[in-house]
């Protein structure tokens, strides 16, 4: 069954166009309501969290009535983060969660998560299960089985709480820390966790407005954290995304390690205290041919899923992995968490530089990349420009210029109307022809 509503990260666009419409987010709900409500007698639990957008309220309201309409009961966490919401599904006893955002995208934007009752993200199959349902007649409660919907106050405390016992016990107090928010869904959970471990927190995005969020902040935009850390004389930056599931470093002097090299630190640590569990990283496609050299030659495996982090999560599940992520800050422990936490994962960072007593710049450089270079295309609804002769016969090309010295990877990005093209190869010159050609030859495809 195949899924065209669904990208690799629910359902996600620009908000009131185009299927992102407050009339879908009402089937949507109704769907999934009658897709996973059972004929047991208990009651039937929903839970729903939103990031800072000001569509989140249409689509809060619309997906609320969709699934009270199947009898399910909808619990309103407000603004919190993403793993928080796989968190309480899990905590609370719901039989599903959903989380309103779209990320790392701009305010125009937004998305619809599912979380199932394990606080794990769907599988492509119950996704596309609940896509067909959206051309068939839903069936709907009885007038005297209609859900009910409050909003409860304690989520976001239960969160706090939670993400505060992943941090070792008499670690080191006190240290100066810059803490990027985005403006999104972070800005009350992440200064609270950090102060109350002892930090002083210098926050950064904690002033939403609905439209500001990822406006030149947080992890896709790193250089605002940056230049708070060195003009605070910070000992570490912690760049969040609008829905604070990813994570960017920055050390003293203002230097930004991404995915990668938090993954590395990590699996490293974790290997050597006996956490790291199957000899492994699960890691996606995108990850630097470097961090897969660092990790043989600490005698570990990098196991690589195609992009997203629920496949990432997939492959850690099937094959009983406790870490992995993605290169753009996705960060999956879960011995703590079902879905990438970027504040859990800074303070696992943090953790690091209490127990070695180490600053963050030494910490943060655990390998040498391999240069990589990532350029992307926009196109438009219905255009297939890899499908186009001339973009098959460059693509070729530069994969034979490549082979042996490289790799090469092409792909539609699951969340926007992009082609990312993405090549990594020791040779600059060759690297950047390479991708370079390619990118010339969608665009004229695209054009």
């Amino acid at each position: 069954m195949s899924r065209k509503l669904f990208g690799t990260d629910g359902v996600r666009g620009q908000a009131n166009s185009g299927h992102m419409t407050a009339e879908m987010a009402l089937k949507l709900g109704a769907a999934a309501g009658r897709y996973f409500r059972t004929d047991s007698s208990r009651g039937h639990r929903v839970v729903i969290g939103k990031d800072t957008r000001l569509s989140g309220y249409m689509f809060e309201n619309a997906l609320t009535a969709g699934l009270t309409s199947t009898g399910m009961n909808v619990l309103l966490l407000g603004p919190v983060p993403t793993p928080a919401v796989g968190y309480l599904t899990r905590s609370m006893r719901a039989d599903l969660g959903i989380m309103i955002s779209a990320s790392h995208n701009p305010a125009k934007d937004n998305g619809i998560k599912f979380f199932g009752p394990d606080g794990f993200k769907l599988s492509d199959a119950a996704e596309a299960e609940i896509e067909a349902m959206l051309d068939q007649e839903i069936r709907l409660a009885q007038p005297e089985n209609i859900g009910r919907a409050k909003r409860i106050d304690d989520g976001l405390g239960r969160y706090v709480e939670y993400a505060k016992t992943t941090f070792p016990k008499g670690g080191r107090q006190g240290l100066k820390v810059v803490v990027d928010c985005a403006n999104g869904a972070a800005y009350r959970a992440a200064p609270a966790v950090l102060w109350e471990l002892g930090c002083e927190v210098i926050p950064v995005g904690v002033s939403p407005d609905g439209r500001n969020i990822n406006e030149n902040c947080g992890s896709t935009h790193t250089q605002t954290c940056a230049e708070a850390v060195v003009a605070h004389g910070a000992d570490l930056g912690i760049s969040l995304d609008g829905d604070a599931d990813r994570v960017m470093i920055i050390d003293e002097t203002g230097h930004v390690a991404d995915g990668d090299q938090i993954m590395a630190l990590f699996a490293a640590r974790w290997a050597q205290s006996g956490q790291l569990r199957g000899g492994a990283l699960v890691a996606t496609v995108m990850s630097n041919l470097g961090l897969e050299r660092f990790l043989s030659g600490q005698g570990l495996r990098l196991e690589r899923t195609k992009v997203g982090d629920r496949y990432v999560v997939e492959r850690m599940r099937a094959g009983g992995f406790n870490l992995g992520g993605e290169q753009s800050g996705h960060i999956v422990m879960t011995d703590y968490a079902t879905t990438g936490d970027g504040l859990m994962a800074g303070l696992q960072f943090l953790a690091a530089m209490a127990e070695t007593e180490m600053r963050a710049s030494e910490l943060v450089h655990q390998f040498e990349t391999v240069p990589q270079m990532l350029k992307n295309v926009r196109y438009r609804a219905g255009q297939e420009p890899l499908g186009a002769s001339n973009v098959e016969k460059v693509i070729a090309a530069a994969e034979l210029k490549l082979a042996g010295h490289g790799r090469l990877l092409i792909r539609k990005s699951g969340t926007e109307p992009l082609i990312r093209v993405m090549a990594e190869c020791e040779d600059e010159t060759v690297l950047h022809d390479a991708v370079e050609s390619i990118v010339a030859a969608v665009e004229a495809e695209t054009a």
